[in-house]
């Protein structure tokens, strides 16, 4: 099956962003460091599994400004992610959870950023 251009699906773009902010402030929840590997990596899985291309330097300069919402703009719009959050921010598939009012709101906040 070919893959899509992430372009080519609407709201494509701000959900692989939400879904780079909630894996970064989870980790950095669970443990104290902003693990820029994750970041890689989670952006590969929710790639795959959607079956969406992206050229490379997109994929960077989104991860960058999925680390900057994370470490400061989080913070600033009163959005905190406990170790107890961590759970709810997923589902099982490890997607994310659209009815966590915590995904909701960063939902809002990565689509202003785009």
């Amino acid at each position: 099956m070919d893959k899509l251009d992430i372009d080519e699906i609407p709201g494509a773009r701000a959900d692989l962003l939400c879904f780079l902010v909630a894996t970064l402030a989870a980790s950095h929840s669970l443990t104290y460091e902003w693990r820029v590997d994750h970041l890689v990596e989670s952006g590969r899985i929710w790639l795959a599994r959607n079956l969406i291309r992206m050229h490379w330097l997109d994929r960077v300069l989104l991860g960058q400004l999925a680390l900057k919402i994370a470490k400061r703009e989080l913070k600033d719009a009163g959005i905190a992610v406990r170790q107890s959050d961590v759970q709810a921010l997923f589902t099982g598939e490890m997607t994310l959870n659209h009815a966590s009012t915590v995904v909701q709101k960063m939902m809002k906040l990565c689509k202003e950023s785009l």
